[in-house]
């Protein structure tokens, strides 16, 4: 039996598993990563895309702590757009199209380049434990030859393919995502450590031969003339290249009628799929059935890379038969000579119960264990990417001996994937949506790196030189807003002429600049002509000047929002609390509380089946516990 020695395992080398990897590697600790297959490693099963709406959130966010997948989509992109631009900045969100081979080689020749990872392909199917002082630790893992890996810390990155099937009408094959090998043992082995799983559903359209396709009947769609990295250690200039077209089609009663007359034949309808599949995500029978007063849906025509002719069918993700699929794809303008290279599929697969997990993401009943990704019920490459770089820090401090790294909702979209994920649990796999977060006005994706790369600095994700530089952006920030707070004009004729340019009232006296800037009509960047003293500052520094002056008084509020949520996230709960003494509590909030075990009030009132009446109780009670204690260590003075 073969055995060797690691500081970490980390299991799974999808989007999760390497921004584990690479975050324990790179603060030095020694990595064993497992994949199934060598060329899944950062795989793009499903959209060949990173980011979109919240999404782009995440990457940024990924990036300013010193993650890689920013960096990764910039060097790979074949499109890239900034959505939502006709609507203020707290919801703008870039979204790039990926040349999604390139991308997968690109990260693996990260995880191969990096000293401190060694890539294992084989399946892990058992995790092995012991008892230490009454505590569950993790302790190795054993490989399906058994060979034995020992371990101080391990994550779990294994997105869909634990137990996975793949469907397609009434044929299914015990599969993962592209064919590839399912993970059939690890199941069992959670299990046996009392971990609770639970049964998930996605799936993922077919893929067209781009050459079968007429392009001439659909609308273009382009990229960005000024491209925005999703790396703050890029400029614009650094990643311009140029871009190809994607393509926008519609379904129609032909397409609608098809499907509704083989809706029998739909594994998701005939009862063959079992698993949840994703509300917010849904196949396009669901959508003709859900909707059946729409009479079209958007069809979008995305490349797959450079040097395939494979392209993607955004919009249509089905898992009805094979001849279905080609009538129901056949019927879209454009599509109807297509010519399927991979047919559309859906896949279900096991996943942990989410709750299992404390908030830095190691799990309640095993210490050293890690959960991230769609192994956590979650969806997506984002918020995968987002949960696997969490765990991977948290793993190298548990090592270290340190504090976890806990990002609250407050803090970033990343604090408030995983409140939602550890404290409300979720039926079905989770989306990161703009809506999730309350204070979304300041956790734009622009600031990310004012929010977040503190914090990788301090963790060690980010060196120095990049750390001066942030340093150095914060400081042209605030310099330039002093500057603009002091400055003023007065009604000469070429600021009349810039005021009549935009529709802006003309001046009788002077006026400060930051009022201006605050009118409706006008911007930082629109007064810059009357302006004389303004310095030439990087657009992003400008963008956020810009910000700073026209929401000034909406992120005011907020930011008293914060202070007051702040304050109950401070009221910590002692762990070894027992709710079952907490006289007044509700059956069902005992058992809530139990499960969960929330480390805050806050915290605890985010919990559904948590009632303000029970939180007022728990409050009453730590407040005598405390006053006891105090009264207790009063008298052993």
């Amino acid at each position: 039996m073969l055995e060797k020695n690691f500081d970490s395992v980390v299991i799974g080398a999808g989007h999760a598993g390497c921004e584990a990897a690479l975050a324990i590697a790179r603060l030095g600790f020694k990595v064993a990563l497992f994949t199934i297959s060598v060329d899944s490693i950062a795989m793009m099963p499903c959209n060949p895309n990173i980011g979109g709406s919240s999404k782009g959130h995440l990457v940024k966010e990924i990036d300013a702590l010193g993650g890689e997948m920013g960096k990764n989509i910039d060097s790979t992109y074949i499109q890239s757009k900034m959505l939502n631009k006709s609507k203020g900045p707290a919801v703008h969100s870039l979204r790039a199209q990926a040349d999604k081979k390139e991308y997968s080689n690109l990260m693996r020749r990260k995880m191969e380049n990096e000293p401190n990872i060694t890539i294992v392909q084989n399946e892990v199917i058992d995790i092995k434990t012991e008892k230490v002082d009454g505590r569950v630790v993790v302790k190795a893992v054993e490989t399906y030859n058994h060979s034995i890996y020992n371990c101080k810390t391990c994550v779990i990155c294994t997105g869909t393919y634990l137990n996975s099937r793949c469907i397609t009408g009434d044929v299914y094959k015990e599969v993962g995502p592209n064919g590839l090998d399912s993970a059939t043992f690890l199941t069992d082995s959670l299990r046996n450590l009392g971990i609770n799983i639970m049964r998930f559903k996605t799936g993922t359209p077919a893929r067209i031969d781009g050459n079968t396709v007429d392009f001439s009947k659909m609308e273009p769609q382009y990229g960005d003339e000024n491209v925005v990295p999703f790396s703050f250690t890029n400029k614009p200039e650094d990643i311009e290249r140029e871009q190809v077209r994607c393509w926008l089609t519609y379904t129609n009663a032909k397409t609608h009628k098809i499907i509704n007359d083989n809706i029998d034949r739909s594994p998701l309808y005939s009862g063959i799929i079992k698993g949840v599949g994703p509300r917010y995500c849904p196949s396009i029978e669901d959508k003709v059935v859900r909707f059946s007063d729409k009479e079209r849906h958007q069809v979008f025509i995305e490349p797959e890379g450079l040097y395939t002719n494979e392209v993607y069918i955004g919009g249509m993700s089905s898992s009805l038969p094979e001849d279905v699929q080609y009538d129901m794809y056949r019927s879209v303008p454009g599509l109807e000579n297509a010519e399927i290279v991979r047919n559309a599929y859906a896949i279900e697969y096991d996943c942990i119960q989410s709750t299992e997990c404390k908030s830095s993401l190691e799990m309640k009943k095993v210490d050293g264990l890690f959960s991230a990704g769609q192994a956590n019920g979650s969806s997506g490459y984002e918020e995968a990417g987002a949960q696997g770089l969490i765990a991977g820090i948290n793993a190298a401090r548990k090592m270290q001996h340190k504090e976890p790294i806990i990002l609250d909702r407050s803090s970033s979209y990343i604090g408030v994937l995983i409140d939602d994920l550890v404290t409300k649990g979720t039926n079905e796999p989770y989306r990161m949506m703009t809506s999730r977060a309350e204070y979304r006005l300041v956790l734009r994706q622009d600031n990310a790196d004012k929010r977040l790369t503190p914090i990788g600095y301090e963790v060690g994700l980010i060196d120095e030189e990049r750390y001066q530089k942030f340093l150095n952006k914060m400081e042209s920030i605030d310099r330039e807003i002093e500057r603009i707070k002091k400055a003023t004009t007065g009604n000469r004729p070429e600021v009349q002429d810039v005021l009549r340019k935009y529709g802006s009232t003309e001046l009788k006296s002077g006026i400060h600049l930051s009022e201006l800037i605050k009118r409706p009509e006008l911007d930082y960047f629109k007064i810059a002509p009357i302006d004389k003293d303004r310095p030439e500052l990087d657009y992003d520094v400008c963008e956020q000047v810009n910000i700073f002056f026209k929401y000034e008084g909406y992120i005011n509020r907020q930011n008293k929002q914060i202070a007051q949520f702040k304050k109950m996230e401070e009221k910590k709960i002692p762990d070894d609390i027992d709710y079952n003494d907490v006289n007044s509590l509700r059956l069902e909030a005992i058992q809530k509380l139990s499960d969960i075990r929330p480390n805050s009030i806050g915290q605890a009132s985010r919990i559904s089946g948590v009632s303000p009446a029970d939180i007022s109780v728990l409050l009453v009670y730590l407040d005598y516990k405390g006053k006891q204690k105090n009264d207790n260590s009063t008298e052993s003075e």
